[in-house]
């Protein structure tokens, strides 16, 4: 069994931070469970260039405002508490903060939990 609390992984490689979000990492690759789930805030005011080229993410909002824009398509999706959306199809995106928002999100395959973003957007992959 695993237990942990975010407050606890505050200030470890595990608690990333960047000009526009923040993410402590609660699971990662060698946890062993096959996911990584992160609790991540999108600061406000803030865009993102986001895309996961080897990795599917589906993210939760649970607080906060924002929106998703795909930019293959243009389509822009509002986000707020309850709304998920899955980058099921390694969508290349722009993800803005109109508020801070805090969202809850998953990685297959895990990430090691000490990644950013590259220049176009991507996390590696081990």
């Amino acid at each position: 069994m695993i237990v942990r609390h975010v407050h606890a992984l505050a200030g470890t490689e595990w608690d990333v931070d960047t000009e526009t979000w923040s993410s402590t990492r609660l699971l990662v690759k060698k946890d062993n469970v096959g996911f990584s789930l992160h609790d991540t805030t999108i600061k406000a005011g803030t865009e993102t260039l986001i895309w996961y080229q080897h990795h599917v993410e589906a993210v939760y909002c649970i607080e906060g405002e924002g929106e998703v824009e795909v930019l293959e398509t243009g389509e822009i999706y509002p986000i707020q508490s309850g709304t998920l959306y899955v980058l099921n199809q390694h969508e290349k995106h722009l993800l803005r903060g109109k508020t801070e928002m805090r969202m809850i999100c998953v990685f297959n395959p895990p990430t090691t939990g000490t990644e950013v973003h590259d220049a176009a957007g991507t996390y590696p992959l081990e």
